[in-house]
């Protein structure tokens, strides 16, 4: 079995592996002022531009929408646009929006935000909270969208100064809807050199910028089981083929598929979120349904942990004589690819990041076994994430992504603003025409 994003890996590797950071030559670049990151930032900080990323920010937030229902934040980002005299692609992927800023000649350097909320209630009692029961933007994605919106402020007054177009790439799906995959598919992203994203992050404090070059979050895919026994009383139980024991059986023996196959160095993870299963004590039921999540930080290692998760499933359920129906739900299509920063284009960054926040500010990130859409980019053109601390304990803003208590320090915002369109900037100054 091959998986459906091999084809994003069988791209030419002169187009993958890029320039190294020694051939970036930006650093004496950068210190001269030719960029300018720190004039950014300073503009980014005016009262008047930080209240407005926040505004955009707070009404998004209000209003959140799910993967591809993103239609009243795609609205307000278009008229938005329209108002800055910003042209744009629409629809892209259903929802999504890509906006277009500079001459429309090569390079073109792609900027990302990701639209779409979470199913999860909020808990924080604030005036801008939810207004819809069950949903919240509780990863942040609120506060992307509206510091590319501040980004593209800042780009349009400097528009004659660009050497070459920034895309402006606003994404539907990224939670679990694999929307990145659908946005590539659309073509409007097919003439992109790079892509730069950037993800709040409550790991770090607010004024921090941190990434890591390579693989940073791991690939990652989800299943689902039925197993189908057949019911009966629980007084008879060998009159049945309990599903429940089934499953039970299932579920313990996956957790082997890390802790006794594979390599102790080699970072994995096998997990069942979920089992239904049954409606009354004294009955069997003919169904129950089981899933989970398995993560790996090679593609090797998720084709190898999916085929053994089928395997482990089907066998266990064999013994008591019951069957299983695996869906690992490829037509969405998952897993997503681990997710990998092109070592020219972090470098990049990270140098435009020192310039503006200064070199202790910017750190090394972690890598986890989270997953992000985004490395389908990476694994298209070169591509980097890079995340932006708002943890301020003073306004709580340390809680985790998802948590239903999750807070963003907003003063974050024009970092993340300003970050967005000097790396753009500072990569079409290299990369534009009459570039040395």
């Amino acid at each position: 079995m091959s998986f459906f994003f091999l084809k994003f890996l069988c791209v030419s590797l002169s187009t993958f592996v890029y320039q190294s950071a020694s051939t970036w030559g930006l650093e004496s670049r950068l210190e001269a002022g030719i960029v300018g990151p720190r004039e950014l930032l300073e503009s980014a900080k005016e009262k008047e531009f930080l209240d407005w990323v926040r505004g955009m920010r707070r009404k998004i937030h209000e209003y959140p929408e799910l993967g591809f229902e993103e239609h009243n934040t795609s609205q307000l980002i278009r008229s938005e646009l329209d108002s800055m005299g910003i042209a744009y692609t629409w629809p892209v992927a259903k929802t999504g929006v890509v906006a277009s800023i500079g001459s429309g000649a090569k390079p073109f350097f792609a900027l990302r935000a990701d639209m779409d909320a979470l199913p999860l209630q909020e808990l924080v009692d604030w005036e801008h909270r939810s207004k819809i029961d069950g949903k919240m933007h509780a990863c942040g994605h609120d506060s992307h969208v509206a510091m590319l919106l501040g980004a593209a402020k800042l780009l349009r007054a400097r528009q004659n100064k660009l050497k070459g177009t920034v895309k402006l790439v606003f994404q539907p799906g990224e939670e679990g809807y694999a929307g990145a995959y659908h946005m590539l598919r659309h073509g409007v992203l097919d003439d992109i050199n790079a892509i730069f994203a950037l993800h709040v992050f409550p790991s770090f404090p607010t004024g921090v910028i941190a990434s890591r070059p390579g693989p940073i979050l791991a690939g990652a895919g989800l299943f689902t089981a039925t197993i189908q026994g057949r019911g009966g009383h629980a007084a008879t139980p060998h009159k049945a083929r309990d599903p429940i024991l089934a499953a039970s059986s299932a579920v313990v023996a996956l957790q082997q598929i890390v802790s006794r196959e594979t390599d102790p160095l080699e970072a994995r993870v096998v997990t069942v979120g979920f089992i239904e299963g049954g409606q009354a004590s004294n009955v069997i039921p003919e169904t129950v349904k089981f899933g989970g999540t398995y993560r790996s930080l090679s593609s090797q290692g998720l084709y190898e942990t999916m085929q053994r998760i089928k395997e482990v499933i089907e066998m266990q359920v064999a013994v008591h004589q019951c069957n299983a129906v695996i869906d690992f739900m490829e037509e969405t299509p998952l897993p997503y690819p681990v997710m990998v920063n092109n070592e020219g284009l972090y470098e990049h960054a990270r140098k435009v990041s020192e310039i503006m926040v200064g070199e202790p500010n910017v750190q090394l990130l972690p890598v986890t076994m989270g997953a992000e859409d985004f490395s389908f980019y990476s694994h298209k053109v070169p591509a980097a994430m890079f995340v932006i601390g708002t943890k301020n304990e003073s306004i709580k803003s340390d809680q985790p992504l998802h948590s239903p208590h999750f807070v963003i320090d907003e003063e974050a915002f024009s970092i993340g603003a300003a970050l967005h369109a000097a790396v753009a900037v500072s990569y079409l100054d290299k990369h534009g025409v009459g570039a040395q």
